[in-house]
């Protein structure tokens, strides 16, 4: 049991402020420990959500990564808004766009003057368009700030992998942080060098991403245009990149790094007293891909608000994708799900259940008062002796039910606590609810269910300088349910799994919408031949979640791999040899009429130089395996080749579609090389796609 201090101080109640900006006032005559923020990553911290816009010519051709030889007569939105692509932003309650300027293919949405590959040999507005300039008029109209995207990887440019590719990039930089008025952000992806159409050599070019594009030439530029601006990449810039794109931070996840190389471990978690203010931006998409494509549908407001305890919650911020359609525009149902989501935000935050209360603390700084813990613009700051052991008991009016807790740091101040628990005070006695580490900039623990209480304590269990805490606040979360998660295991067995324990699943396989009373999903269920199934989590009291769907294919039940070596399929693990292309035969035991392949990439182990595949050949045969000759001859053409784009960061399904269907039992893939950074391919399962 813990034990308080004897030194205690008792505070009369105060209002209480919501969260507002969440700036803080500089606590002056405390010394700051460790790395602390510069003003502009101060300003960046404080916006914690705000959108992404991947929009190009890969909108107009269903690719992640476009390749380099499109044509700009491509790119020829139908009906583009900016105003209501800011306005979809605003509805989701984001503060910011950062649009993708020029992505890997080399296309440039506005008329740079160092290439015809642009808008301005487009279609688009006979090419006199410029979709930076409309999108960053639209941002100063609706009060959103505006930043951009320059890919350094470029497939299109004849130059890239030479010096003369560095100096347009250079200068590309400098027309879009002179020509767009104030950017919040320069942001630089961390995609380099691979294959491209690079001015018609169709070759695969290495650089070495640490050097080739001069950094601090980079540095120097958008420092000397845009000096409010924080720069985005994997290392040595303002902010870091989170390691993922699922739109996870990891708990802890420090704001500051040491000096190793970036990893992306060490992107996810931060170091804990790096030398190195560098924080987190947990960046993800609305929909499975950056770019629109027609089959995906958005992320539910739910789900969102999972991602926003799981990024802003953990004190990073937020960079949430919206991907404009083929008008130009972000397709409605984003729209919905986009303001549910703010709505479920507004409603958690319009009461703060610790309005009122009475504040104890373990010790005071100097004039500091203890119910500065609850300001959202003031700090509690306890004794410099007190440290590890210091407390801070609020005492509500009234008994109150809550499950979230906002907590925040003064980061002028460095990052100062290491681990701390949440206690309330039940039943006659204080009883442990949580326990984290790492506060920073802002951190909401979120309980596993409501508590209800009249007496909270926070408790320090490991402070590497005294506390300077500040937005103590509860809430209760609002009712908002996940749609379950559909899988199915190699032996046709499906499960589906609800993410709050307490939900019942109900669900139908014969394409009607489930309800209340269709049955209850109880155990794993066998569906070998395929089928949509469709599910539905529902709790208790009331709320259901949207309706997830799965349209499952033939399983792989009586398969066999037949080579790297013969194994019933059930038993196969996708591993290549080193430094060498991986070459599997699948036995699928009967023919079907295939219109692609699936691939779930999700078993790689960067620790054992493993990676997925970074590109693919397939062949298709009837009624033969050629397992002795070198190349296949007996397969016939090659039915599907190309890449998997944006494989390395992104673990969604991979699909390939035939441009014909072909009948066949037997499939040879050939899988050249893993992603760059990897010796050997790596992956985790294969399915077949027949409708």
């Amino acid at each position: 049991m813990f034990s308080f201090s004897r030194r205690q101080v008792v505070i009369g109640a105060t209002g209480v402020s919501l969260l507002g900006s969440g700036a803080a006032a500089t606590a002056s005559d405390i010394m700051p420990f460790g790395a602390t923020p510069s003003p502009r990553q101060a300003q960046w911290h404080r916006l914690e959500t705000y959108g992404f816009v991947h929009f190009t010519i890969n909108t107009f051709t269903d690719r992640e990564w476009g390749y380099g030889d499109e044509s700009p007569a491509l790119f020829n939105p139908s009906d583009f808004s900016a105003d209501q692509i800011v306005n979809a932003a605003k509805a989701g309650g984001l503060k910011a766009l950062i649009l993708t300027a020029k992505h890997h293919d080399g296309f440039c949405l506005w008329p740079s003057a160092y290439t015809g590959h642009s808008i301005r040999n487009s279609p688009y507005k006979d090419g006199k368009g410029d979709i930076v300039r409309e999108l960053s008029d639209a941002c100063a109209r609706n009060g959103l700030k505006f930043g951009l995207y320059l890919s350094p990887w470029d497939r299109n440019h004849a130059d890239y992998g030479k010096d003369a590719y560095v100096k347009y990039y250079h200068n590309q930089l400098e027309e879009l942080t002179t020509q767009y008025g104030a950017l919040f952000t320069v942001w630089f992806d961390g995609a380099n060098g691979g294959d491209g159409y690079y001015g018609g050599a169709r070759e695969r070019r290495k650089i070495d991403g640490a050097t080739y594009y001069q950094w601090d030439a980079v540095r120097a530029i958008v420092r000397r245009n845009q000096p409010d601006a924080v720069m985005f990449a994997d290392a040595h810039m303002d902010i870091r990149w989170v390691g993922n794109e699922e739109g996870h931070a990891g708990d802890p996840c420090w704001p500051t790094v040491d000096e190793t190389p970036f990893t992306k471990a060490k992107g996810n978690s931060g170091t804990r007293n790096g030398g190195i203010w560098n924080p987190a931006e947990t960046n993800t998409s609305i929909r499975p891909g950056w770019f629109w494509h027609a089959d995906e549908t958005p992320r539910s407001a739910a789900n969102l608000l999972r991602v926003y305890f799981e990024s802003v919650g953990r004190g990073t911020n937020l960079l949430l994708n919206l991907a404009p359609d083929r008008r130009g525009r972000v397709p409605d149902a984003d729209i919905r799900e986009l303001t549910a989501w703010k709505a479920l935000r507004d409603k958690m935050y319009a009461v703060d259940l610790a309005q009122g209360a009475k504040v104890r603390v373990s010790s005071l700084y100097s004039s500091r008062r203890a119910t500065d813990i609850l300001s959202a613009t003031s700090f509690w700051a306890a004794s410099e002796t007190d440290r590890s052991g210091a407390w801070a008991e609020i005492r509500l009016r009234e008994p109150r039910r809550f499950d979230v807790i906002r907590l925040a740091e003064d980061l002028s101040l460095g990052v100062r606590v290491d681990t701390f628990a949440v206690d309330i005070f039940a039943n006659g006695t204080w009883q442990e609810v949580a326990q984290h580490r790492c506060i920073g900039y802002k951190r909401l623990v979120h309980l596993t269910a409501p508590v209800t209480t009249d007496r909270v304590r926070l408790r320090f269990i490991k402070a590497d300088a005294s506390p300077v805490i500040g937005q103590f606040a509860l809430y209760l979360r609002p009712s908002a349910v996940e749609a379950p998660d559909i899988r199915r295991d190699r032996a046709g067995l499906v499960t589906l799994t609800a993410a709050d324990p307490r939900a019942v699943i109900h669900y139908t396989l014969d394409g009607a919408l489930p309800t209340a009373t269709s049955p209850v999903y109880r155990s794993a269920f066998a569906l070998v031949e395929g089928g949509v199934v469709k599910a539905q989590a529902r709790l208790p009291e009331g709320p259901f979640s949207p309706v997830s769907l799965a349209d499952f294919d033939v399983s792989p039940v009586g398969w066999r791999l037949l080579k790297p070596e013969a194994v019933a399929f059930s038993d196969a693990r996708f591993s290549g040899p080193a430094s060498a292309p991986y070459e599997l035969i699948i036995d699928l035991g009967r023919s079907h009429d295939l219109r692609g392949l699936s691939l779930s990439p999700g078993a790689a182990n960067p620790l054992l130089s493993e990676g997925p595949p970074a590109n693919y050949r397939i062949w298709v045969s009837l009624d033969r395996q050629d397992l002795g000759q070198d190349g296949g001859q007996d397969w016939g053409p090659v039915v599907a080749e190309g890449e998997f784009s944006n494989i390395a960061n992104s673990r969604a399904l991979q699909t390939v579609r035939f441009k014909a269907p072909v009948s066949g039992r037997f499939i040879r893939l050939i899988l050249p090389q893993p992603v760059p950074g990897s010796e050997k391919v790596a992956f985790k399962d294969i399915g077949i796609i027949t409708r």
